[in-house]
């Protein structure tokens, strides 16, 4: 008997990437008489790239969830029929992915995304125009009242469009009307760190260190990020990563390892942002802002990851006051500079430079030195510290010269 699913979608927009590109959380229940049929819980975004109508050149945007979406033909599905999601981006793109119920077992399979190049807002300068179809080939199999999670960055490379899909929890065919406890965790997040036991979500050990801080903990990896606003860089920054964090009895220090973290970002006149992600870590945001209309500085630090013992750690701080510099130029810290950003959450920086305004060809201005780099302020701590010796010396011998002479016209 095929169920009528009273629809009940509650798709929420978790952060607005200051008006450009966003990567948002979407949460889909639905349900029916007996309650939720279909729960999924994901984040995802699409890098698309299109011919243009100059013939010696290629554009490539990002497509993700944008503030206002539907869900037209999205349905619980039965032992016959298929379960589905369908999310409908304006009249340029929709997505879509289909459940099909097998004795004990559930497949997820053809995820689907059509994008309209037709779309002269979303596809400026597109050639040629019309509907374009990318069928995602992978299937997986998922077993009755299970849960599938994936904290991991899933990638798919199907040309000319590279799918991005983490934060997944998701479950089709709900029994009872009531989400499973029960869970099957991905292949990606199945990787454990000596250190402790990841149950949500697990770095790969060459995606991120994590060790005690009472372990010598190696220099991060320095990694080169750029973000570009059309055709024209408009953020650069270069720098290691260590996440300290001392929530826990035993405090942990995460070395971020470029190679294996994703980076997307936005920039308007007033504000600027970098956010990091990889298999642990949801997002790591850096926001800069500009102030007096002469400097710049890095305003707010979001974090969102997993802690060694599956619990999700959150802190965001928007009153920060680091990486000051002028307009034009770029800062730079070479050596270890700490950003504290609460009590709990320090970042370590190794051979920072960063440039978040006024970009000139893709290259750093000329930049404005930290105080722990800036070797000629000890030369006259030296200098004075020297003189200071002297004055002392001078004194006490003045003093025990003195001290003698007094000594021969003492009375007998």
């Amino acid at each position: 008997m095929r169920l009528s699913p009273v629809i009940d979608t509650k798709l929420i927009l978790l952060f607005l990437f200051l008006g450009a590109v966003q990567s948002n959380a979407l949460i889909v229940n639905l349900t029916d008489s007996k309650g939720t049929c279909l729960y999924a819980e994901w984040e995802m975004n699409f890098t698309v790239t299109y011919e243009t109508t100059n013939q010696t050149s290629k554009k490539t945007i990002t497509i993700a969830v944008p503030d206002k979406v539907t869900h037209d033909g999205s349905s619980c599905g039965d032992d016959r029929n298929s379960a589905k999601i369908m999310i409908q981006y304006g009249s340029a793109v929709s997505w879509a992915v289909n459940f099909t119920k097998e004795a004990s077992q559930y497949l997820i399979h053809d995820i689907v995304l059509f994008y309209n190049t037709s779309d002269s807002t979303e596809f400026p300068g597109a050639v040629p125009k019309g509907v374009v179809t990318i069928k995602n080939p992978n299937k997986l199999k998922v077993p009755l009242d299970v849960v599938f999670k994936c904290n991991s960055v899933l990638t798919f490379n199907l040309n000319p469009v590279v799918q991005h899909y983490w934060g997944i929890h998701l479950q089709a065919f709900v029994q009872n009307g009531t989400v499973s406890k029960n869970e099957q965790v991905c292949e990606e997040d199945q990787t454990v760190t000596t250190v402790a036991p990841i149950i949500h979500s697990t770095a790969p050990a060459t995606t991120t260190t994590l060790t005690p801080t009472s372990t010598p903990t190696p220099t991060p990896t320095v990694g080169n990020y750029s973000i570009r606003n059309g055709n024209t860089t408009c953020l650069l920054a270069t720098m290691g990563l260590q996440l300290n964090i001392t929530e826990e009895k035993v405090p942990f220090i995460f070395n971020i390892n470029p190679s294996t973290t994703n980076f997307t970002g936005s920039c308007q006149p007033q504000t600027a942002q970098l956010r990091l992600n990889n298999s642990q870590i949801k997002y790591l945001d850096f926001i800069f802002a500009v102030k007096d209309e002469k400097r710049f500085y890095l305003k707010e630090v979001n974090v969102n990851m997993y802690l060694a013992n599956g619990s999700a750690f959150n802190i965001s701080n928007n009153n920060l006051s680091f990486w000051d510099a002028p307009l034009g130029s770029s800062y730079m810290c070479n050596k270890e500079q700490v950003l504290s950003v609460s009590r709990t959450f320090q970042i370590n920086t190794f051979n920072l430079k960063v440039q978040p305004f006024n970009v000139t060809k893709g290259e750093y201005s000329t930049a404005q030195e930290c105080s722990l780099d800036d070797d000629t302020i000890l030369i006259p701590i030296i200098v004075g510290a020297g003189l200071s010796g002297l004055i002392i010396v001078i004194v006490i011998a003045y003093l025990i010269g003195r001290r003698k002479t007094y000594a021969g016209y003492q009375t007998l």
